[in-house]
């Protein structure tokens, strides 16, 4: 049997944001639920399948937005 890439899967918010953070580069801004939140209202066209995430489609748009407004409040 194929192991399954865990980028691929979908996950939860909670799940992506403790990956995200875990696994980026200390240099990197950290992402936050509300910050990640705030994402999702602006790129909803990535959100096709509801509430969920993906390592693979957002983690690389993620990085960009936060170099962007990681000061967001």
């Amino acid at each position: 049997m194929k192991a399954v890439d865990a980028s691929l899967l979908q996950i939860s918010l909670p799940e992506f944001l403790e990956y995200y953070n875990k696994n980026i580069p200390a240099s990197f801004p950290r992402a936050s639920t509300m910050l990640l939140k705030k994402f999702k209202e602006g790129h909803v066209a990535l959100f096709k399948n509801g509430d969920f995430w993906s390592l693979d489609q957002h983690r690389k748009k993620v990085i960009e937005w936060l170099s962007q407004n990681a000061n967001i409040s």
